[in-house]
């Protein structure tokens, strides 16, 4: 299974994931002409993805989807609340709480808190390899965790530094969204998530969605490392990926 976060943040997220003869998006809240072109540089064709799995239907997770379906329909794999999907397209799969199978690959749900009707984030296994994409949660619920650990890969959201947030020029109200339970996990939650749930399968992390105005890759990577370095946990590979630019096609 092989994995590349195409571009993540707050104005668009869109990941590509391949196993065998399978090819799969996560979110479609990028521009067609971007996707497409990040597609290219790993040799994809957008017109060969078989599914597209839907997080939630904020705006930066489903903006590019009314433009894709002009061109191709590559089926929707969306929970039973997410009405604003259901709008775009009539070639869409309910995912399903005991999961799907998708060609090549077996998808389950772990539910997200998020202040939009639903959310969800993924398991995804491809053979004997799993990974983990949560992104866009205000918390994980501690009764999941035993269903997230001892994942190969994890791609977990690491969105603000809660001081940079405090002090920076977001409206109070804003602020305080974030913080929430239904708001976004910050680098040290993310960092004392991952310290519990990697194993001795876990490669490697992506920390996903972070913030350009709260936040800063040094920040996040040095968080992230301090704790894993307290809890004498390791990873050979930590990646940070990027609102404009893709990652690297990481092999799971």
């Amino acid at each position: 299974m092989k994995i590349a976060v195409l571009g993540s943040g707050s104005k668009g997220n869109c990941t590509y994931i391949e196993y065998k003869n399978t090819k799969i998006l996560i979110d479609f809240g990028l521009p067609v002409s971007y996707v497409k072109k990040k597609l290219n540089k790993i040799g994809i064709n957008y017109k060969d993805i078989d599914g597209i799995l839907i997080s939630h239907t904020h705006i930066d997770h489903i903006k590019g989807l009314s433009t894709l379906y002009k061109l191709v329909s590559p089926a929707l794999y969306i929970t039973e609340g997410m009405q604003e999907v259901k709008k775009i397209t009539s070639n869409y799969y309910c995912l399903k709480e005991e999961g799907i199978k998708l060609k090549d690959l077996f998808i389950n749900t772990i539910p997200t808190s998020h202040d939009v009707t639903e959310s969800v984030g993924f398991i995804i296994k491809g053979g004997e390899k799993e990974l983990v994409y949560i992104t866009d949660t205000g918390y994980i619920n501690h009764r999941k965790i035993s269903a997230l650990k001892n994942k190969h890969l994890y791609v977990l959201e690491s969105n603000h530094d809660v001081e940079m947030l405090l002090k920076g020029p977001y409206p109070y109200h804003i602020k305080q969204r974030i913080l929430s339970d239904i708001g976004h996990l910050s680098n040290k939650e993310a960092s004392r998530y991952l310290a519990e749930l990697i194993g001795e399968k876990t490669k490697s992390i992506i920390l996903a969605h972070l913030s350009e105005q709260n936040n800063c890759e040094e920040l996040a990577l040095k968080t992230l490392k301090d704790v894993l370095n307290k809890k004498n946990k390791n990873v050979d590979k930590i990646v940070l990926s990027k609102q404009h630019e893709a990652t690297e096609l990481i092999e799971v």
